[in-house]
C-alpha cells in the first residue's frame, strides 16, 4: 500500500487563480515587496498550507522562522480568539494588562540570565532590536554600536545600519545611522577562523571605536539572512571576553534563532555565555507581531521614564498568543522535536553532499540546518542560480524552500518542528529531486 502523500498538486504551478490576483497585486502593491513563491495562500496547517488554486504544499519556509509550533495551530488559535474576545488593545502604558506581566514571567525565568531579568515587548524584530540599543545606550552612556559582516538586524534605520547585505536591502537607502562600526564575523567554512575574526575586533577598538565610546557588540549566534553561519564556540566566548574587558553590553540576536530552532529554547544556550540581552521575535507569537527584549534587570532599567514603549507595543492578542507557544513548547516536547529533526534532516543533507560536488558546506544546529552550493569546491566560488533553480524546482513540486547567504547561494530549513515523520519523508525526497534536476547528479 502505497504511503499516504501530503503534497497534493491540482493545477500547475502558480495555478490560475493566483496568477489572476498577482495580476491585481502588480497594479496596486509597491514593487519592492516581491513574493518569492507566486502561489497565494488559502488556508493552511502545522506544516502545511493550500493555495487558492486547491494545490497543497509542505513549507520549509515557515513564515521565514515565524512558525514554530506550525500554522494554526488549534491551542494558538483559541488563546488568540478568547484574548479578541476580551480586549484587543489600550497601550500598556495607559491602562496595563496582566498577559504582559504574565509573558514577562514566562520568558524571564526560560532566559539564560543568572541573575535578577526584566522584558520589555515591540511589535517587530527590528524594533526590539532598535530598543536593545537604546537600552544598552542608557546603561553605559556611550553612542557607539559594533556589529558583523553577515549579519541581519532588521530594516528600520538603525536596524538597516547593523544589517551587512547590501543588496537587496540597502543600496540606495542611505545615508545609515552613525557610530555603527563593522567586523568579520568568524565563519568555519569561508573564514577567518575565530582567532583572526577575534584579532579584527580588538584591532577596531584601536583604528575604527574606541571602546570606551562602545555601548554595545551586537551578534546572532547563527546569522540568519547570512546563510545560517554558525558562531564557534570559541568566538563567541571571546566576544563575550571582549565586552567584559571594557564594559560593553552584549547583545545577542535571537529573532531567528529563538523559540526551539535549534534544539534550545535559546540558541546562546549552546555556549558557555551569558548575554545581558536577549532579543526575540518571529515565532514568539506564531506569526502574531511581538518581539520581545529580555535583559539583566540593571541594564532595561536603565532608561528613563517612558524613553522606551510605542502606542502597540506588547498587544495582549499577540502575547496571549505567545503564551499558548510556549504551552506548545514545552507540552509537546518541540525542544525535543528539534533535535530530532536535525539529526533526519542533517544525515539526508550530509549524504547530498557525498552525491553532489555542488555542495560545498552543511551546516547548523539543531532543525536550523542549510547547506551551500558552490561551483567548485576547492575555489567555494559561490552559486547562486543554482540555489534558485533548487529552490523553484521544489516549488513546482510541493515544497517551499528559502534561500540565504550573503551571495544567496545558501538554502535554509526553517521547517514547523510539529511536522510529522512521513511528511519530512516527503518534503526530503522533493528537495532532493530538485537537487538532482538543478545539479544534473
Amino acid at each position: 500500500m502505497a504511503a499516504t502523500r501530503t503534497i497534493e498538486l491540482r493545477t500547475e504551478v502558480p495555478g490560475p487563480r493566483s496568477r489572476e490576483i498577482l495580476a491585481r497585486k502588480q497594479r496596486v502593491v509597491a514593487d519592492a515587496l516581491t513574493v518569492s513563491l507566486p502561489v497565494v495562500i488559502e488556508e493552511a496547517r502545522g506544516a502545511t498550507f493550500t493555495d487558492v488554486d486547491g494545490n497543497t504544499f509542505l513549507d520549509f519556509s515557515g513564515g521565514v522562522g515565524c512558525l514554530a509550533v506550525g500554522h494554526s495551530h488549534p491551542r494558538v488559535v483559541a488563546a488568540i480568539e478568547e484574548q479578541a474576545r476580551r480586549f484587543t488593545h489600550t497601550d500598556f502604558t495607559v491602562v496595563p494588562y496582566e498577559v504582559y506581566v504574565a509573558l514577562a514571567e514566562r520568558l524571564c525565568a526560560l532566559a539564560p540570565f543568572s541573575g535578577p531579568a526584566k522584558a520589555a515587548f515591540f511589535n517587530a524584530g527590528t524594533e526590539a532590536v532598535e530598543n536593545a540599543i537604546k537600552l544598552s545606550r542608557a546603561y553605559t552612556k556611550r553612542p557607539a554600536v559594533i556589529a558583523f559582516e553577515g549579519a541581519f538586524h532588521g530594516r528600520t534605520l538603525l536596524s538597516l545600519s547593523l544589517t551587512s547585505k547590501t543588496h537587496p536591502y540597502k543600496a540606495g537607502l542611505g545615508p545609515f545611522a552613525p557610530e555603527v562600526y563593522r567586523v568579520p564575523f568568524a565563519n568555519d567554512y569561508r573564514g577567518p577562523d575565530p582567532r583572526t575574526a577575534l584579532e579584527a575586533l580588538e584591532r577596531a577598538l584601536v583604528t575604527q571605536v574606541a571602546a570606551e565610546t562602545v555601548a554595545a557588540i551586537v551578534l546572532e549566534p547563527i546569522q540568519g539572512e547570512g546563510g545560517f553561519v554558525v558562531a564557534p564556540r570559541d568566538f563567541m566566548a571571546g566576544v563575550r571576553r571582549i565586552c567584559d574587558d571594557n564594559g560593553i553590553v552584549l547583545v545577542v540576536d535571537e529573532v531567528q534563532t529563538g523559540f526551539g530552532r535549534t534544539g534550545r529554547m535559546f540558541a546562546i544556550e549552546h555556549y558557555p555565555v551569558e548575554p545581558d540581552i536577549v532579543v526575540t521575535a518571529k515565532s514568539i507569537a506564531a506569526g502574531l507581531p511581538l518581539s520581545g527584549v529580555l535583559g539583566r534587570a540593571e541594564v532595561m532599567d536603565a532608561a528613563s521614564d517612558s524613553a522606551i514603549g510605542g502606542t502597540y507595543v506588547g498587544n495582549p492578542v499577540a502575547q496571549a498568543a505567545a503564551l499558548a507557544v510556549l504551552d506548545v513548547i514545552e507540552e509537546e516536547g518541540l525542544l525535543e522535536r528539534a533535535v530530532g529533526l536535525g539529526e533526519a534532516i542533517r544525515a539526508r543533507m550530509v549524504g547530498w553532499q557525498e552525491r553532489f560536488e555542488q555542495i560545498g558546506d552543511v551546516r547548523g544546529l539543531g532543525a536550523m540546518l542549510a547547506i551551500e552550493l558552490v561551483h567548485d569546491r576547492s575555489t567555494k566560488d559561490p552559486a547562486p542560480e543554482l540555489a534558485s533553480a533548487v529552490v523553484q524546482h521544489a516549488a513546482e513540486n510541493g515544497l517551499l524552500l528559502l534561500t540565504a547567504g550573503i551571495y544567496s547561494n545558501c538554502i535554509r530549513v526553517l521547517v514547523p518542528l510539529v511536522i510529522g515523520d512521513a511528511e519530512l519523508d516527503e518534503a526530503l525526497e522533493v528537495w532532493e529531486h530538485a537537487l538532482e534536476h538543478a545539479l544534473r547528479a
